[in-house]
């Protein structure tokens, strides 16, 4: 067999793959979060969160810094027993935020938020 017909079957087989893959995943909410940071934010949006009585006028913003808001793992503790802490910053309607979150098997907590200096 030819070079040639080898990467035409090679390109034919993959080019037929792809488009099963495009028919099966289309339409779902599919993500490749396989980064430290993509995992610990996707973990806190998959618990209930809870807030204080005083972060609860700024629940919108809170949500907002955990869509598009960074994991600051320096500033975090995510070993601590029993549950780890986070520090995020993130960014609403052009301020900048910071929020500390206690991480435990079912509830994600709200222990701090405050604009950024």
């Amino acid at each position: 067999m030819k070079l040639m017909q080898r990467l035409g079957y090679y390109l034919g087989g993959f080019s037929v793959g792809l488009i099963i893959l495009a028919f099966f995943l289309s339409g779902k909410k599919t993500s490749c979060s396989y980064g430290p940071e993509a995992r610990v934010l996707k973990n806190i949006h998959a618990k209930t969160l809870d807030y204080t009585p005083t972060f609860i006028k700024d629940s919108v913003a809170i949500k907002q810094v955990l869509n598009t808001g960074n994991v600051v793992f320096s500033k975090s503790n995510p070993r601590q027993t029993p549950c780890g802490t986070y520090f995020i910053e993130g960014q609403h309607n052009d301020y900048m935020y910071e929020l500390t979150i206690q991480n435990c098997d079912s509830t994600a907590t709200v222990l701090h938020f405050n604009h950024a200096p």
